[in-house]
């Protein structure tokens, strides 16, 4: 588990990139999250300790933990966007709340939100 929101994003980040193009680099990472490179390069060791992605020849990869808890967090975030545009919220907006709420969400109110969206 991760004790901090941006480790998550960090992964997600991962996980949308790698489904674009087949290598992902430190570059495209500080790029996709609007960060510096020496601060993906901190991030990046953090999750590689965690046993969460694995870097080699520059090329960065999530491993199966890595990839299971990235889908989670990307699954939670595309389902919250949802429910705020079912709601009338502007996708943008929707977008950008959802990032942030996809990190705090209790699993039952997350549960409630699936439910209802599903519906």
């Amino acid at each position: 588990m991760i004790d901090n929101e941006s480790g998550e994003d960090y992964l997600e980040a991962i996980l949308r990139l790698s489904a674009e193009k087949k290598d992902v680099h430190a570059v495209d990472v500080a790029r996709e999250l609007g960060v510096s490179k020496p601060a993906v390069t901190k991030a990046m060791r953090i999750l590689t300790q965690k046993g969460y992605i694995e870097i080699a020849a520059n090329h960065i990869r999530l491993t199966e933990s890595g990839q299971a808890y990235a889908s989670s967090v990307y699954e939670k975030h595309k389902l919250i966007t949802r429910f705020w545009v079912k709601l009338g919220v502007d996708a943008e907006t929707a977008e950008a709340d959802a990032c942030r709420m996809e990190h705090l969400i209790s699993p039952q109110t997350y549960r409630a939100v699936k439910k209802f969206v599903e519906e």
